[in-house]
């Protein structure tokens, strides 16, 4: 043995075959750790999406007054709250669009219906009024002489609804040449040619006849627009055709029932209700 390959102090004598054992299981262990897959890196690693502070998150915009949206029950309420505004600006906004075919024969009527500014009334809530009753088989078109359709602003019309204040409905009314005052004040409404001016007066408050009697504002309303769309289809004020039975539409129940009791529309039981001309 020389010197070289005498075991230094500390240094264990092993012989070849132990080395050589030992080299292959280093070999061994490295292929292991090859071919084991990385561990997923532990969650503190893992990088999340920033949130953002509370003043940039985007708050949600507060909902827009529906067309839908549910007002006074109608049906349950005899006069709504409050005094109506006397005056409003005079001028006035077109429903847009238009409405569906009323009827299904007769000669066709165009109309527009318009909403007086400042008078604090909305023109979709008025024209779908308008419609619906209007639309009511118990109404005109009913009866099958007349087919009625709303239009919108620059489209022709044969008449217009308006809707107006006591001050702006008693100058139209005067204009078409009939007198709406009562009491010192501009009370009812009328119709002059090519006008139907219901009062907003009328309209939010109904009258003593109707409450009276305890009949809703939803009716006095139906009443008042077939009373006034009447006279522009043609018809005449008209009387009680019996004490004690419902009043025909075109008997002025705004003011007087002549022995009736209240009633909104042109038909009843399925065919025209009319009283003796006047």
């Amino acid at each position: 043995m020389n010197a070289d390959a005498r075991p230094r102090p500390g240094q264990s004598r092993r012989s070849p075959a132990a080395l050589m054992a030992v080299a292959l299981l280093g070999v061994a262990g490295t292929a292991l750790a090859m071919a084991r897959p990385d561990p997923a890196p532990p969650p503190a690693f893992v990088a999340a999406a920033p949130s953002p502070p509370p003043s940039a998150v985007p708050a949600a915009a507060p909902s827009a007054p529906s067309a839908a949206s549910p007002g006074p029950d109608l049906t349950r309420v005899l006069r709504l709250p409050g005094e109506p505004p006397a005056t409003g600006s005079g001028r006035f906004r077109t429903a847009p669009g238009g409405g569906p075919l009323l009827g299904r024969s007769g000669m066709l009527r165009t109309f527009r219906v318009a909403v007086e500014r400042g008078s604090g009334e909305g023109t979709g809530a008025f024209a779908a009024t308008v419609d619906e009753v209007l639309g009511d088989p118990r109404s005109w078109a009913g009866n099958g002489d007349v087919r009625l359709r709303r239009v919108g602003p620059g489209e022709r019309a044969d008449f217009t609804v308006y809707l107006a204040t006591r001050t702006t409905a008693g100058r139209m009314c005067a204009a078409g040449g009939t007198n709406i005052t009562v009491g010192g004040r501009p009370y009812t409404s009328c119709r002059a040619t090519g006008r139907v001016i219901i009062n907003l007066d009328r309209w939010r408050l109904s009258s003593p006849r109707f409450t009276e009697a305890r009949i809703p504002l939803g009716t006095y309303r139906a009443y008042v627009l077939n009373h006034e769309v009447g006279h522009e289809l043609g018809h005449r004020h008209e009387g009680c055709p019996r004490r004690g039975r419902p009043a025909p539409v075109m008997v002025q129940q705004t003011l007087k029932l002549m022995g009736c009791t209240p009633y909104a529309w042109p038909r009843r039981d399925g065919r025209p209700w009319t009283g003796p001309r006047l």
